[in-house]
């Protein structure tokens, strides 16, 4: 079943309006027909089972089905605030996490970033990563479109991660797995999680030690991770471990 999100003012009582870019989708890519269902969100936890109805030149009429669209969002916020790496690996860590179930994502420069975007390469950025976020969220039949925010200083990512009940910061130099899975027994439903990934070229010592007192410094393993790879992995560790508490 295809999925397509809408603003909350194209919700109605018995019918939802389809427009934009998704009705050449519905009408010239996926030959959508009249009597066929979709998943509608409206990006913030709202969504609705539907038949289309009516499939015009301009918009797409669809009819509210009585049975339950379930929510597919994890009852943990995740906060994943991203080193700003190279290339498109970005665009990727976004997709990913976006499909993991990511609450929020927010680009951090860091001392040893080898990337450095100046003011308007960071608002091209910005929306070109949000519209990612938008379709991954429609692939992964998502609930809401996880927010991506603008180029954070670290200094400011620090402090805005604190409001989390739960602060990871996984670094290459520390050892030993048994401290990460005591960590992740710590979470419980309806916590806010943030996750601190560094650069290509690693946490610095002055920023490590910045954040050691007050959040959870862990071990990925003996192995060193590429900085997307770090934050897939502890995207699925969490998405794992938060799902199975939940079905306890």
């Amino acid at each position: 079943m295809h999925q397509f999100f809408v603003d909350r003012e194209q919700i109605g009582t018995e019918y939802i309006t389809i427009t934009g870019e998704d009705v050449k989708h519905i009408k010239n890519v996926l030959r959508m027909k009249e009597g066929e269902e979709v998943r509608i969100s409206d990006g913030a936890g709202g969504d609705f089972f539907c038949t289309i109805e009516k499939v015009p030149s301009e918009e797409v009429l669809a009819k509210i089905l009585p049975k339950e669209a379930g929510n597919t969002e994890l009852p943990n916020r995740i906060f994943l605030f991203q080193a700003v790496p190279k290339g498109e690996r970005m665009e990727y860590v976004i997709q990913k996490a976006v499909e993991l179930g990511v609450y929020e994502i927010i680009p951090v420069e860091m001392k040893y970033c080898v990337v450095r975007l100046d003011d308007k390469k960071k608002e091209k950025k910005k929306e070109r990563w949000q519209a990612i976020a938008k379709s991954a969220a429609k692939q992964a039949k998502r609930s809401r479109i996880p927010e991506i925010h603008p180029v954070m200083s670290y200094d400011k990512a620090v402090e805005y991660a604190k409001n989390c009940h739960l602060c990871l910061v996984p670094y290459e130099n520390e050892r030993g797995m048994k401290g990460t899975r005591e960590v992740l027994k710590k979470i419980e439903p309806g916590m806010d999680i943030s996750v601190m990934i560094g650069p290509e070229g690693g946490f610095s010592e002055e920023e490590i030690e910045m954040v050691r007192e007050e959040m959870e410094v862990l071990s990925l393993g003996k192995r060193i991770l590429r900085t997307d790879t770090a934050a897939i992995t502890v995207m699925s560790m969490l998405m794992l471990e938060i799902e199975m508490k939940e079905e306890e």
